[in-house]
């Protein structure tokens, strides 16, 4: 541990000093330099990532790099508020029992081969994601690949991983598949209609190309399983499991939570109709339905607060979002982002390029929320620069996304499902094991964005 911490300050220091080097001021250096302990912090010590933003932050206040009213500003309380809501009801579904329900449905689908299940449980993984979020969708698919994986005696990693792999595509294909959705939504001005229109079809082709290859790369599992199919037939399968019928709880559960999908689906229009800013029926949805569910269950609300709404999570990303508003507040980022068009050529094809493999192959290694969070005041520099920025956010969001395709560590989905199996079937996962498999989907799904991104017109 006392090497790597030398490392850090080593590799802070090293920038800041180079930063004053290429002709940055102290309060530019000092907000790089700050940005970066907090970067490398959660790298280099994931369970002490919140002690780092604490001490971070009230440098930059100490330092005058920043102030209170800059910290607030850029902590993006929007942001923090809409995860809240939706913690919250998802919260009320899981209690509910809507996912147990959503699996039993899934499992009992007739005349099952493997190649069926690939696509249903890939199919599945990803549209779970667009809805409650990567983490959740990744919790319960888990246990229903487990379920049927155990009982034709089959290795469950490779379906494991297929669904993983699903997870992270779909969480960029809505605002609600993952926290960089609402945040580079609430950043760049889309819209929840702009996510289902543009970042839907893309997430989509990438999800079947992925398909095809994981059907020809776990080829001989799925010859195996085919075979146990045949020998124990699905119908005594369907008898092992356990129906679940929709109770009146649930119901309303999935009548709250599908009045609020469809007002977010359609906040754009409903803020036009009412005069209102934008984003605002966005951010107030979740909050207006939670505040219903807790007076509705206002027995369990505090539960929902406490239990189910990440504060460790949330308060990490309130005091690393104020961090990154700091580099633009220094004008730090203004300089990066002429150093990026440079190197680019001013062309934005080229640009394109840089920042979708840039976040990809950063979000393999780093909390993707860290790597926009970084990016996002940077690309808004471009705007200065007269850049078309719409292609250079569908970037930025597929690049975090699909980046936490390449390792073990390269979004939280993997790491909560791998845990899982850790604790559940004590296999532990090889970097290797995974990182074949990984790699081919990432390239794979990564090349298919740049190439829609930089030939389509209809993405600028």
């Amino acid at each position: 541990m006392l090497k790597k911490f030398i490392i850090l300050v080593a590799i802070s220091l090293g920038l800041g000093f180079l930063s004053r080097h290429v002709g940055l001021n102290f309060n530019q250096s000092t907000a790089i330099s700050i940005f970066s302990v907090s970067v490398l912090g959660t790298l280099f010590f994931w369970d002490f990532r919140l002690g780092f933003v604490f001490l971070g932050t009230s440098v930059l206040l100490m330092t005058r790099t920043t102030n209170i009213e800059n910290v607030i500003k850029f902590a993006s309380l929007d942001v923090i508020l809409f995860l809240v809501g939706m913690m919250v009801l998802v919260g009320l579904l899981k209690e509910a029992g809507f996912f147990a329900w959503i699996v039993q449905l899934i499992l009992r689908i007739r005349n099952m081969t493997a190649v069926k299940f690939v696509v249903i449980i890939s199919v599945i993984s990803a549209l779970l994601s667009t809805m409650t979020s990567e983490v959740v969708s990744i919790i319960f698919m888990v246990a229903a690949v487990f379920e049927i994986c155990d009982y034709f005696e089959v290795d469950a990693v490779p379906y494991l991983i297929i669904s993983i792999l699903a997870t992270n595509i779909g969480s960029a294909a809505t605002v609600l598949g993952n926290p960089i959705g609402i945040l580079i939504a609430t950043k760049a001005g889309l819209t929840f209609e702009d996510f289902i229109i543009k970042a839907f079809p893309l997430a989509a082709v990438c999800l079947f190309a992925s398909i095809f290859l994981l059907v020809i790369w776990y080829r001989k599992t799925n010859a195996e399983l085919d075979k146990h199919i045949k020998e124990l037939g699905a119908n005594e399968m369907l008898i092992k499991l356990i129906s679940i019928p929709p109770d009146k709880e649930l119901k309303i559960s999935l009548a709250i939570f599908g009045a609020t999908l469809f007002c977010i689906s359609l906040h754009h229009r409903l803020e036009l109709l009412w005069n209102l800013e934008p984003n605002t029926i966005l951010l107030m949805m979740p909050l207006l339905s939670s505040g219903a569910v807790m007076i509705w269950k206002w027995r369990r609300a505090r539960e929902y607060v406490e239990k189910d709404v990440e504060w460790w999570t949330l308060l990490f990303f309130m005091l690393l979002f104020a961090q990154a508003g700091t580099l633009k507040y220094t004008g730090a980022t203004d300089v990066l982002a002429q150093k990026l068009a440079g190197l680019a050529g001013n062309s934005v094809s080229v640009l394109i390029g840089i920042i979708l493999w840039i976040s990809t192959i950063g979000s393999s290694i780093l909390d993707n929320v860290v790597l926009v969070a970084a990016f996002i005041p940077v690309i808004q520099s471009f705007q200065n620069m007269n850049f078309d920025l719409q292609p250079l956010w569908w970037a930025l969001l597929f690049g975090g996304c699909l980046g936490g395709n390449i390792t073990l560590v390269g979004s939280t989905a993997n790491i909560v499902a791998l845990g899982i199996l850790e604790k559940e079937k004590n296999i532990r996962m090889t970097f290797f094991r995974w990182f074949g498999v990984g790699l081919s989907v990432g390239i794979l799904t990564t090349v298919i964005v740049w190439i829609a991104l930089v030939f389509l017109p209809f993405y600028h």
